[in-house]
């Protein structure tokens, strides 16, 4: 087991989720910079000055047009796992990663903020692919004992992408004005490194026996990913799986709307996945740099507050990733929204009295700090596993393709509509969030049954009970009149 969590993990997530993170965290530094580019660009070419509004309107696009390459990646992961394999498809996906960062390093001497454009594009399907297909590939390889912890290796390099981004970033790194080109290649790095090493790896045991049907495969996959003899109880639950989908088609996202059997799974997904992003971690880390000016940090000290709350959610889902498998999956999720809650609600108030109170900026700032900790703790580890455990291997392709596009879509409706959050609604911005994260712990306390340590077929009984939870009681109400009708039948013959 030490082999697949120590090594293949990290080799799977260093050009995977990490890169999302990543390339979130690296534009904060070079924002001026890019800016001056585009208006120097427009001068060169057009002779024209553009408008401060002009400027923000393209370095907007810049920045969210990675919103939409993600959801681009999202879709078209579902069908290249299942064409090419989980492994397979990670390799190829380096391609939108390298012709993106070749992109971004040329635009300068290119004198084209357009590149930049595209290279954001490209390196949000990247994204957006490794975002699906790397927890798909962690939750079909881990015993289910474990299935939990090793898929939030995904949101712990994730969280470190995020970490790594904001030190490169730094200044005295590669966020000058003279080295941000560079900033925003240096995601070719990881890239590179994954396609070194990621080659001598296996494949997702489930979808060589499963999708292929190749048992010897799996086998051999599964003593390479534990490092000992295959235990007979976990090749019969893949068994029992291939069995249970025997002589099925991989599922089509159109195909499980229709389908009332994965009806309450599927709003599940779609529920908790655009809860991740509608929550306003993301958010809060813009809102940071204004929390900090104050409270009184100077200009050139922010940059190196801002690592601590990259580093904040790292070591939440470094926590997460120990307690999941103790508390479980629903305990985690509904206590991160509970207080990340109650910490919008004691921001919100912070905000409000900070110019009436002298101490209130640095309780703005702990609130940051505590948000941070919480969404780390639960939604940015427990989502990503969810797909995998309540969805077999047909329709998990596309359930993943499902919960990415919400999920890309919210982050991309987020970045357009937070400043107006801040300039319409001021110190109450944070009060939408705070809505969104009560109605998701609700809804996971009322809806979402525990997974921690079940079968798939396990879990699936327990959502039928909500899939056709009035149908069975008719079932069972007509077999208790027609149980009925016989006893009156037969005591009259007799």
């Amino acid at each position: 087991m030490c082999l697949f969590k120590e090594y293949l993990s990290i080799l799977y997530t260093i050009g995977g989720t990490l890169q999302y993170g990543y390339n979130l965290a690296i534009m904060n530094s070079p924002t001026i910079f890019i800016q001056t580019f585009v208006n120097e660009t427009f001068l060169e070419r057009w002779d024209i000055q553009l408008e401060d509004y002009q400027v923000t309107l393209v370095w907007t696009i810049i920045v969210s047009i990675f919103s939409l390459g993600g959801l681009a990646g999202a879709i078209i992961a579902g069908p290249m796992t299942i064409r090419f394999g989980r492994k397979k498809c990670l390799l190829l996906n380096n391609i939108f990663l390298m012709s993106g960062a070749l992109l971004a390093l040329t635009s300068r001497a290119a004198n084209s903020f357009e590149m930049i454009i595209i290279s954001r594009v490209l390196i949000g399907i990247n994204s957006g692919i490794s975002m699906n297909v790397q927890p798909m590939y962690f939750g079909e390889s881990a015993p289910k004992h474990l299935r939990g912890a090793i898929s939030l290796s995904s949101a712990v390099f994730t969280s470190f992408g995020v970490v790594l981004g904001q030190v490169v970033g730094l200044r005295e790194i590669l966020g000058s004005e003279s080295c941000w080109h560079y900033l925003l290649a240096s995601n070719a790095i990881p890239g590179f490194i994954q396609l070194l090493t990621l080659p001598w790896f296996p494949e997702s045991p489930r979808y060589l026996l499963i999708d292929r049907g190749d048992k010897e495969a799996c086998i051999k996959a599964l003593r390479q990913l534990r490092g000992c003899e295959v235990q007979s109880s976990e090749l019969d639950e893949i068994l029992q799986e291939q069995a249970d989908t025997k002589g099925m088609r991989p599922r089509r996202p159109w195909e499980l709307f229709a389908d009332r059997s994965v009806r309450w799974q599927l709003i599940t997904v779609m529920i908790i996945s655009s809860a991740m992003q509608l929550c306003g971690n993301d958010s809060i880390y813009f809102y940071a740099s204004y929390v900090f000016k104050e409270a009184g940090i100077s200009d050139d000290q922010i940059q190196y507050i801002t690592i601590g709350t990259g580093t904040c959610e790292f070591t939440a889902c470094i926590m997460c990733n120990l307690l999941i498998e103790r508390k479980g999956r629903r305990f985690m999720l509904m206590g991160g929204f509970i207080l990340m809650t109650v910490w919008a609600v004691v921001f919100t108030i912070a905000l409000s009295f900070e110019h009436y109170v002298s101490w209130m900026p640095y309780l703005s700032m702990a609130c940051i700090f505590t948000y941070i900790l919480s969404f780390g703790m639960g939604p940015a580890g427990v989502t990503g596993v969810l797909p995998t455990e309540i969805f077999n291997q047909t329709a998990r392709p596309a359930a993943y393709m499902i919960a990415g596009s919400m999920m890309w879509i919210n982050l991309f409706v987020i970045g357009m509509i937070f400043p107006f959050l801040v300039s319409e609604l001021s110190e109450y911005c944070f009060v939408p969030f705070g809505a969104v994260c009560l109605l998701s712990a609700l809804y996971v306390g009322l809806f979402l049954p525990e997974t921690k340590g079940k079968s798939l077929s396990a879990i699936t009984s327990e959502f039928h009970k909500l899939n056709f939870k009035g149908e069975d009681k008719r079932k069972e109400s007509q077999t208790q009149a027609q149980y009925q009708l016989g006893e009156v039948c037969l005591s009259t013959a007799l």
